[in-house]
């Protein structure tokens, strides 16, 4: 949301460490004590505690709009950095920020922090890059790179400043193998994937480069950085299907290839003693194989929902995999043939709890049929839901049920502006089926059909979502003038 135009000032609270902030809220508490105060008081005491200017720095986070992006090149152990304004539009200006910039090169031993206070800076790393550490370089011991040309550079060490990192292609690639080696904290392969996206959607990166990033993660096993994986997934098909249409099978193909270790680790059913997190992981992974259109995993759970069926009790369907299971189902459902849908809704109906109920309204818009969305559109609005479920379907919406979605909520707008407009359902009306679309063209007729029923209470969240419309467009045109994008995809689609 702050990479967008329409987002606001950054609230930042401070880059001095737990020990100096605490330090210095506690002095802030004494001073202050029973007085009114102003933001930048606070400022002045963290500046006194730490030596370190926070009045101008914090002016800098707190009044611009956005954040920055750090572009990052190497030249004979001299990194070079470069700092803009990063928009997801790609837009920028000559705000300024100072930075505070952490980074650690070929170990987490090996750690350098410094301030960006210019547009442009360096930093020499020699004594670094070659210093004698004698412990482990990374996650795993033993495993190091003993030339320095493959000591890999990480720029924001545990993401622990607000900013995007641009690597140039040499760091990159170096980068890319130390994600692969697992020499980075899970924290930090989530914040490489992160950025690469950021910058893939705002056109400052290739698709190619993303995807190749992505190839790197087929070990993992975090919850944290495959959810981030999953997501990036998730995103990329979504604009697919107007970017690379011809190519879209071979996409999901290369997700599903992503997947399939962690896959394979979780398995269908729960290990005795397993974590949370373990469990989280195996919905979210076999959720992701469903939506791909995985043949063995729709096989599988189409198997077990066929159990769930006969006996609403069974084991072989639990809380974690069933939304894997109807997203299968509905996927193979369609106008002609709706026994999955009708069986979807029978589930609902049947259900005792909202729990039970949750998963079944996610996903029932989820059919590449329209007919099947469009019954589902109708069927969300009935006394049968409750209106604070209304979001669970909407988010569900397919792409292939966009414009039926589209043509529904102009067609029915005053009857729903008037039932929910006073409240933030309205919100989730316009944003989850407006920015379905990926082209100027949907925004313009968007902007067209709201012209002349704007109001204050969805207007600014209005403007976001057609924000959004427009750089997918942007993002879209930039991937189809991609021209070793399709050897890439055939490469990676058939790589196992």
């Amino acid at each position: 949301m702050d990479a967008l135009e329409q987002s606001h000032p950054i609230e930042v609270k401070g880059f001095l460490g737990d020990h100096m902030f605490q330090k210095s809220l506690s002095s802030y508490i004494r001073r202050y004590a029973g007085k009114n105060t102003k933001t930048e008081d606070l400022w002045s005491i963290l500046s006194e505690e730490s030596g370190v200017q926070v009045n101008s720095m914090m002016d800098a986070w707190t009044k611009q709009k956005g954040y920055p992006v750090i572009s990052v090149k190497s030249k004979d152990n001299i990194l070079e950095f470069e700092q803009l304004q990063f928009l997801s539009s790609g837009s920028h200006d000559d705000r300024l920020w100072i930075v505070p910039v952490t980074l650690s090169i070929g170990s987490y031993n090996r750690r350098k922090t410094f301030l960006l206070e210019t547009k442009f800076g360096a930093l020499d790393i020699s004594e670094l890059v070659h210093s004698s550490d004698k412990n482990s370089s990374s996650i795993k011991e033993n495993n190091r790179e003993a030339c320095d040309e493959h000591l890999w550079v990480k720029v924001n060490t545990d993401q622990s400043g607000f900013y995007r990192v641009k690597y140039e292609d040499k760091l990159a690639a170096q980068l890319r193998k130390a994600v692969e080696s697992n020499y980075l904290s899970a924290i930090d392969k989530f914040g490489v994937l992160d950025d690469m996206y950021a910058l893939c959607e705002a056109c400052k990166e290739s698709l190619s480069s993303l995807l190749s990033l992505m190839d790197v993660y087929r070990k993992e096993l975090d919850f944290i950085v495959v959810s981030k994986l999953i997501d990036v997934c998730y995103e990329v098909v979504k604009i697919s299907g107007d970017a690379i249409p011809d190519l879209a099978n071979e996409l999901k193909q290369f997700f599903i290839n992503l997947l399939l270790f962690s896959s394979e680790k979780s398995g269908w059913e729960s290990v005795s003693r397993e974590s949370h997190l373990s469990a989280l992981l195996r919905g979210r992974v076999f959720l992701a194989l469903a939506t791909f259109g995985h043949d063995k995993t729709h096989k599988e759970a189409l198997r077990r929902f066929q159990t769930l069926l006969n006996d609403r009790n069974t084991p072989l369907l639990s809380a974690d995999t069933r939304r894997a299971a109807y997203v299968a189902v509905i996927l193979n459902a369609n106008s002609t043939n709706r026994n999955g849908f009708d069986s979807l809704l029978n589930v609902y109906r049947e259900a005792d709890t909202v729990q039970e109920k949750e998963p079944v309204l996610r996903h029932i818009a989820s059919c590449p049929d329209p007919t099947i969305v469009l019954e589902a559109l109708n069927f969300m609005l009935s006394d049968e839901v409750r209106h604070q479920d209304i979001t669970y379907v909407l988010a569900g919406i397919s792409s292939e049920g966009r414009e039926v979605a589209w043509r529904w909520l102009k067609e029915n707008w005053e009857l729903i502006f008037n039932k929910y407009g006073g409240g933030i359902l309205i919100h989730h009306f316009i944003t989850d089926i407006v920015t379905l679309f990926c082209s100027n063209e949907k925004a313009d007729e968007i902007e067209d059909f709201f012209a002349s029923r704007m109001n204050p209470s969805f207007g600014m969240n209005l403007k976001r979502s057609i924000e959004q419309v427009r750089i997918k467009a942007r993002w879209v045109e930039n991937i189809k003038r991609e021209q070793s994008l399709q050897d890439l995809l055939k490469r990676l689609a058939h790589r196992k």
